[in-house]
């Protein structure tokens, strides 16, 4: 077996504990910190997941000597500093998205990254679960054809709470950069940059969208049709349409374990489940890049972020939301 690689956790909420879970099912990572604001709510989940040190701050966790890789899992208006503290500290980072909360944050960290040549990567753990590594097979392949069209939706029913981290423009908050990443890095992941980009927004009392529309246009001709709400529930699945067939990332489509096509008007089922909570995916990975050598990952690249992260800052302008720092 490698030699293990040691990670620590910044933040002790939800995410947090499930990758902690996660980590310690992985036979070559340690999780040896945790950090948090609260020196109590660190010491707790590091009594809770057998983790050696527990710090009081952010910053401290990061410089902590014994970690190779830290895992970002704090609120989104903390993670370009978050982001930064790691980086200049020569630490790996694998950061929950949204990365961060526009481009402009985004640009200066990846050259950071680039410059020190340490590996840095957007949480999207979709990308490396069974069923997503599947559909992208039968595209990558042509199985499914040139690929003209991708639908999906992500939608809860939430009660509007106006000191709700999800409802306050200044934390970052609204559908689009919680929910709506993850069909936007699905179409983006499928057909590539768009050269179109537009889109509807119900906004709440508070600025922030809480449910929205987007159309994407692509120089192939293809189209993304994506909705995202958090105030309404919607079937949560993604259909993907080609040229030669069709598939369906089943119902929730970014943590799928069913994937569903039809290939020349043949259906076939596929039962691909996730490991635990499906961390452990995007955690080899993570792993993999570290041992080669490399600073992104081909499965998660630089430009997939930037690219994700430049359509949620024009539909935002469109929106007429705001955050800090746009």
């Amino acid at each position: 077996m490698n030699k293990p690689i040691k990670w620590g956790i910044l933040a002790t909420g939800r995410i947090a504990h499930k990758m902690a879970h996660d980590l310690k099912t992985i036979p070559d990572a340690q999780l040896v910190a945790v950090g948090s604001r609260s020196k109590e709510k660190a010491d707790a989940f590091a009594a809770e997941h057998k983790v050696p040190r527990a710090w009081g701050s952010y910053a401290a966790a990061a410089r902590d000597p014994e970690v190779e890789v830290v895992y970002i899992a704090t609120p989104n208006d903390f993670h370009a500093e978050n982001i930064r503290i790691c980086l200049e500290a020569g630490k790996s980072v694998l950061c929950e998205k949204p990365f961060t909360l526009n481009a402009k944050q985004a640009e200066p960290l990846i050259d950071l990254a680039q410059a020190k040549g340490v590996f840095l990567m957007e949480a999207m753990w979709s990308r490396f679960i069974p069923a997503h590594r599947k559909l992208h097979e039968l595209s990558w392949t042509g199985a499914l054809g040139e690929i003209r069209m991708v639908q999906a939706d992500f939608g809860f029913r939430a009660d509007f709470d106006p000191a709700d981290r999800l409802f306050n423009p200044e934390r970052g908050g609204g559908a689009l950069l919680d929910l709506g990443v993850y069909p936007l890095a699905l179409a983006v992941r499928l057909l590539g940059i768009p050269d179109r980009v537009t889109g509807f927004a119900q906004l709440t009392a508070t600025g922030v969208d809480e449910q929205s529309g987007i159309l994407l246009g692509f120089p192939s001709g293809a189209i993304a049709t994506l909705t995202c709400a958090s105030r309404t529930q919607t079937f949560n699945e993604a259909r993907v349409y080609g040229t030669k067939g069709r598939a369906r990332l089943h119902e929730p489509f970014w943590k799928a374990d069913e994937l569903t096509t039809v290939i020349d008007n043949q259906e076939q089922h596929y039962a691909l489940p996730r490991e635990e909570w499906g961390y452990q995916h995007q955690i080899q990975e993570v792993h993999r890049c570290i041992r080669a050598g490399e600073i992104q990952s081909p499965g998660m690249p630089h430009n997939d972020t930037l690219t994700v992260l430049r359509i949620m800052d024009e539909l935002r302008r469109q929106w007429r939301v705001h955050f800090p720092g746009d």
